[in-house]
């Protein structure tokens, strides 16, 4: 296991928590903490997907990962989302997490009780 840091600098920088990431290689066997349901997509060379910025639990070496500006200030101000998404582009399989990190903080704080007055 190595930490590896994102090479391009909008990545870095808007990214999130594709920031830092962990590379795995060799033998054995490991255990990952995942939030929520993942979901495996094998994408072809040169294919792409657009995914919500903390979704992306898991890729392949030959996966390449960039970050895009959301478009439209309806959908910046009113999304309810990140400024940016994740674009991953093949070949290579990518696993999503349905509950990334923030999300289930959000949730988990939603459902504390209230203080009393």
């Amino acid at each position: 296991m190595e930490v590896v840091f994102q090479k391009k600098l909008g990545t870095a920088i808007f990214g999130g928590e594709g920031f830092i990431m962990q590379k795995l290689s060799g033998r054995g066997t490991v255990f990952l903490e995942i939030d929520g349901s993942t979901i495996n997509y094998n994408l072809k060379p040169g294919q792409q997907m657009l995914i919500s910025t903390g979704h992306l639990a898991m890729m392949d070496e030959t996966v390449t990962m960039d970050i895009q500006q959301v478009k439209g200030v309806k959908n910046i101000l009113f999304g309810g989302e990140s400024m940016f998404n994740t674009v991953v582009t093949g070949p290579g399989v990518i696993t999503l997490q349905t509950m990334p990190m923030t999300n289930l903080i959000a949730e988990i704080v939603s459902r504390l009780p209230g203080k009393s007055s």
